[in-house]
């Protein structure tokens, strides 16, 4: 049969796309609740298709239908529909008046959606459309948390996923060695001659992970802990509270969630549904007093390095810090004042306050100072922009706070000052965006969010530190597979091969680290090629540092695996005899490279 008309398809999937955005609606608020995780993974899941299905819909021209089972419509639109019903009957169930029966059905039933959508998307005849590599990789990526998520499913209840017990992804490679990236607030004492005088430096260390692996471990130990207090847990989160703060109806939340849905423009308290007369939240110091109370009885980890207004040190000791709580709760309600002076000062005192120290940056956030300070990165006034710009890269240091950096919807609006923000503010906005993108999850939202063209933008255009800090993130941010196009169509390469080319470029270095890692992808690697680059590769395996020659070394090899015509080029410009010299004398990282690009030259002669 030849090719029919696509109208139907297109339809179909018209209806499906529909169905992937309710659930997308349904998650909008978030969800609380026993099955709170179950219902966010889920729906995060269904909402990452709306991509593939987008891109099936403008599929150009006819679809040869028979060639292909069509059967994946129908069992992706049952298993969209089940999705849907599934997640509201979850996110509202209550396990305080509901049989244990019934959460037991329900976790069958997300057992049973997950199995769908695994099955109906391994179905999917990816090859008869029109599916670009990122969405491609997207879908492969959903398709293995569903894999896991079903394996967890099937497990006994009281038994540990292999995704809890798999170790944090947190090492990038580059120049050849596992290094660990970790920015630091520079003070005045580590602010060396010469530095750009900025907030933050950023510095490389060799990292083995074994302590982020033992902390995981430790997680699964709590599986057999004691019940919680029904008292102590936030009515929202169903978590045990660390920050619990009283709203006007009486009622005690953990501050981050009730924050939160004040935030999102609700007025009404969560639990009573009563009007709120103000949006105060106070600290509820005898409740935190009795959970840690009850957590040191119970041998149970505290829930916060800050209790009952102490400060836990690294000895063990802690420190009375009401004082210092006291200041910053006063600084952050100046943040909300009508005077433009008074605003600018409590944000200058915060921008100072949060590069000293990282006891400053954990109690600024416990202060609720992180929602504001993502309110005013919109505010007309550049030096109240720059400020709260750089407080946040300064509290996104410490790790606890990039969650809730990120739960405040801060990147839309970093990406806005990319675009119109000062000099100072834009190499601030990009310092962030690679802060924030050292969380893996994080490197998918920004690259989603638009954020890649403009680091391109800044990598060409900016001031010398802002080159360097658009690099970085850059970098950081194209070790997920699916930006690595994204940046290509952003038109990376012709900068990188423009800053290879310059020899008053102090950008040699970062340009090569970066070509490193796109030089894998497909689409990078014709850019590459295109742009002419090659003949420059070799010559920087001829000369400059030793990393430079190791770098120019990996992309060529990249470029010229399974592919004869580079093989050809590379051959003919004269490669061997530097790549001999490197296979002989070169670090061990260029040696591997090299030895391995001889070897391939060698096939190509002989064939």
């Amino acid at each position: 049969m030849a090719g029919v008309d696509s109208t139907a398809v297109r339809s179909a999937v018209h209806s499906l796309l529909r169905l992937v955005r309710d659930v997308g609606r349904t998650s909008g608020n978030g969800f609380s609740g026993h099955f709170k995780k179950d219902c966010t993974d889920l729906s995060r899941r269904v909402t990452l298709l709306s991509h593939l299905l987008e891109e099936i819909r403008d599929c150009n021209g006819l679809i040869d239908t028979s060639s292909f089972s069509s059967s994946w419509i129908p069992e992706l639109s049952v298993a969209l529909q089940d999705a849907k019903k599934l997640v509201v009957v979850a996110a509202n169930f209550d396990r305080n008046v509901s049989p244990e029966s019934a959460a037991i059905n329900i976790e069958v039933q997300f057992h049973g959606v997950t199995l769908k959508l695994e099955k109906a998307l391994a179905n999917l005849p990816y090859e008869h459309f029109n599916i670009s590599e990122e969405v491609q990789e997207q879908v492969d990526l959903v398709r293995g948390q569903l894999r896991r998520a079903s394996e967890r499913y099937g497990k006994p209840l009281n038994s540990a996923s292999d995704e809890d017990l798999r170790p944090a992804e947190t090492n990038v490679n580059i120049n050849g060695q596992e290094v660990e990236t970790k920015v630091e607030a520079a003070s005045k004492e580590n602010l060396s001659e010469g530095c750009n005088q900025n907030e933050t430096v950023y510095q490389l260390e060799t990292s083995k992970n074994s302590s982020k692996t033992s902390s995981l471990l430790d997680e699964n130990k709590k599986l057999d802990a004691p019940v919680i207090p029904v008292d102590f847990l936030c009515p929202i989160s169903l978590e045990l509270m660390r920050d619990p703060v009283i709203v006007s109806t009486g009622q005690t939340y953990e501050r981050s969630y009730i924050q939160r849905w004040i935030d999102c423009g609700n007025t009404t308290c969560p639990k009573t549904q009563q009007k709120l007369q103000n949006v105060t939240l106070t600290p509820n110091y005898v409740l935190r007093s009795l959970i840690t109370q009850w957590c040191i009885n119970n041998n149970m980890e505290q829930p916060n390095l800050l209790t009952n207004r102490r400060l836990k040190r690294s000895d063990g000791s802690f420190r009375d810090v009401s004082e210092d709580i006291d200041a910053f709760e006063m600084l952050i309600r100046n943040l909300s004042s009508q005077s433009i002076e008074e605003r600018r000062s409590a944000l200058t005192k915060i921008r100072s306050l949060s590069k000293r120290s990282t006891d400053n940056r954990i109690l600024l956030a416990e202060a609720g100072a992180i929602p504001i300070l993502v309110s005013l990165l919109t505010s007309e006034d550049n030096i109240t922009q720059e400020n709260a710009v750089t407080s946040i890269l300064n509290l996104s240091i410490h790790e606890n706070n990039k969650g809730l950096i990120m739960l405040a919807n801060v990147v839309p609006s970093i990406v806005q000052l990319l675009r119109v923000g000062t000099t100072e503010t834009r190499e601030n906005a990009a310092a962030t965006l690679f802060s924030l993108s050292l969380a893996n999850e994080n490197k998918i939202i920004i690259g989603a969010s638009g954020a890649i063209p403009e680091l391109v933008n800044l990598l060409e255009n900016g001031s010398s530190r802002g080159k360097k800090d658009a690099a970085t993130a850059l970098f950081n941010l194209c070790i997920y597979q699916g930006n690595k196009g994204r940046a290509v169509r952003a038109g990376i390469i012709p900068v990188l091969f423009r800053m290879l080319s310059d020899s008053s470029s102090c950008m040699v270095d970062e340009s090569l680290t970066i070509l490193s890692i796109l030089a894998s992808h497909q689409e990078a690697k014709s850019a590459i090629v295109k742009a002419g680059t090659i003949p420059l590769l070799i010559d920087l395996t001829r000369t400059g540092p030793q990393r430079n020659k190791e770098n120019a070394t990996s992309i060529l090899l990249s470029l010229c695996k399974r592919d004869k015509d580079n093989l050809g080029c590379i051959s003919r410009l004269g490669a061997v005899i530097p790549l001999m010299e490197l296979a002989k004398n070169g670090s061990e990282r260029a040696k591997r490279k090299a030895r391995s690009l001889l070897e391939h030259l060698q096939r190509f002669q002989q064939v």
